[in-house]
């Protein structure tokens, strides 16, 4: 028996899913969180051998999620699924660790599938984000200037940012100019919603 655990910051998301796959008669749901700081504890507590994540949940995402797992909780597996499928998040999610990416949008039969497959060891990708996914490449953006564009994106002004970094605002303002140029983007805001777009923040 897969014992599942889904995390998703919406409670209807989260319902409808758990009925959904409570269905199959080799999946129980053993536990249900709207936050990502929970997983590693419901995941633990449940002895939960999947873990369903989303992405953008409060507290921690659910890639950051994905890597805690791997390192905390080895014995359950994370799959991802997400309305974001964005290239950029899918290379992010196995960089983390997780065993599977897929969108929300996929039908039911296939989501259960991807959970047995995950829970078997396997990896799972929805095949057109990987192909978009190689398509694009990887982040052009270096730790760096994805550190301080994620500052950025909060707002505020380079003192702030520099502030937030730990760097002088003239080594902000170097990697701000870069990360521009690397993104095509017309000013900070707009490198900052491509990067975003992209799933490179």
């Amino acid at each position: 028996m897969i014992r599942l655990l889904i995390a998703d910051d919406q409670a209807l998301v989260r319902g409808a899913l758990a009925a959904l796959l409570g269905l199959e008669p080799d999946i129980e749901v053993v536990a249900q969180v709207g936050r990502g700081d929970e997983v590693v504890e419901a995941a633990r507590a449940s002895e939960a051998t999947v873990a369903l994540l989303d992405i953008e949940m409060p507290g921690i995402d659910g890639i950051a999620a994905a890597s805690l797992l791997r390192t905390q909780v080895p014995g359950c597996r994370a799959l991802i699924v997400t309305t974001f499928g964005r290239p950029g998040y899918l290379a992010r999610a196995m960089q983390a660790g997780a065993s599977g990416f897929v969108v929300k949008d996929t039908p039911a039969a296939e989501l259960a599938d991807a959970v047995r497959r995950v829970s078997q060891g396997l990896r799972v990708v929805d095949p057109v984000l990987a192909a978009e996914s190689l398509a694009q490449g990887d982040s052009p953006l270096t730790e760096r200037e994805t550190d301080v564009l994620a500052a950025a994106r909060a707002g505020g002004s380079i003192a702030d940012i520099a502030r937030m970094v730990h760097l002088s605002e003239g080594t902000v303002k170097n990697h701000l100019s870069s990360a521009i140029g690397k993104t095509g983007g017309r000013n900070r805001a707009d490198a900052v919603r491509v990067a975003v777009e992209r799933g490179w923040l």
